[in-house]
């Protein structure tokens, strides 16, 4: 038992060096961005995907396809429409012959989806029917095709992003479809400071060099060393009170929340707490998670889980507020 916390220990360390090389390498094609990578990070060594929600010209996919071929994975970008079919994502049969009997049998070719990170752009410009085609493979990192089920190659991340502003031919992702994403990253502008440097650096000749940091099996290994990270019992008191408060309750829940949600999250929100606050220590070097790292991860694990109500829009709150306004009240117990 004491060696393989003494190994854990290590682990750690090694965690933390290639996690300062990994953003290293990632800032010589991205400048800015450093939360969004974080998160990005946090969410993939914690086995979970995430939504990026942002305008257009962020870099929000040179940001995902770079993290890719720094962390040596084989990444696949596809393009939601609203033609989009459920098997242009998971593959279809194809009839092939056999020259040499003249027999014919069918194939399956698979989709883009048989990668270790998948970018869905715009993933809410495509109907809800091709939008599903993704749950199983999320959920259950299974692909079920003309009755035969096929295992995806593991890591398996899915990244999708969405445009916040143009809503016309979109089709909303509905509750339990966002449940699944472990983060919402919110993508903002980048500083001035920032915009500048990237037009410089974006007008001019482009030469990136990008060393590969972590292979398929060393994200593997360190997502199990993620779960065995110790937690305290009243860390997961206060991600469980955190969660709980979020949901209306005429008969004790909190009296804001009351007014301006009509549903609240759900279970999995205290298991993303959790295994965020468990991620992002490691990835500091600590070998424990603390209450802070709780709250750091409350915006993007809440923000897309709470259903506000009609009150909440007439009043001008969105969940950011309400988030904000849930941990001020909150507290952790000593």
């Amino acid at each position: 038992m004491a060696t393989e916390s003494a190994s854990d220990l290590t682990a750690v360390e090694n965690l933390n060096a290639a996690y300062n090389n990994i953003v290293k390498e990632i800032k010589k094609v991205i400048i800015g961005q450093e939360q969004v990578i974080e998160q990005l990070l946090i969410a993939m060594l914690s086995g979970g995907h995430c939504l990026l929600v942002g305008v257009p010209g962020l870099a929000k996919t040179l940001l995902i396809s770079t993290l890719a071929d720094v962390l040596n994975l084989k990444f696949s970008r596809i393009q939601f429409t609203p033609d989009l079919m459920p098997s242009d994502i998971t593959g279809t049969e194809i009839i092939e012959e056999d020259h040499s009997t003249g027999k014919r049998h069918f194939r399956f070719v698979k989709g883009p989806v048989f990668a270790n990170v998948i970018l869905a752009d715009e993933i809410n410009r495509t109907p809800p029917k091709t939008q599903a085609a993704l749950l199983q493979a999320m959920q259950e990192h299974e692909v079920t095709a003309a009755g035969e089920t096929y295992t995806l190659d593991e890591p398996f991340f899915v990244l999708a992003t969405q445009n916040p502003i143009e809503q016309e031919g979109t089709y909303p992702l509905p509750e339990a479809q966002l449940d699944r994403f472990m983060f919402n990253v919110f993508v903002d502008y980048p500083a001035d400071t920032e915009e500048r440097e990237i037009v410089k650096t974006t007008t001019a000749v482009l030469d990136y060099d990008l060393q590969k940091i972590l292979s398929a099996e060393d994200i593997i290994g360190f997502q199990q060393l993620v779960r065995r990270v110790p937690v305290s019992d009243h860390l997961v008191e206060y991600a469980v009170d955190l969660v709980r408060a979020t949901r209306p309750d005429k008969n004790g829940g909190l009296d804001f929340v009351n007014n301006w949600v009509n549903w609240g999250a759900g279970p999995r929100a205290s298991q993303y707490l959790i295994l965020a606050a468990k991620t992002k220590a490691i990835l500091e070097g600590r070998p424990t998670p603390g209450p802070e790292d709780i709250r750091f991860a409350a915006y993007p694990v809440l923000r897309h889980r709470i259903v506000t109500s009609f009150n909440a829009e007439a009043d001008g709150v969105d969940t950011m507020e309400i988030i904000r306004r849930i941990m001020e009240t909150v507290k952790e117990k000593a």
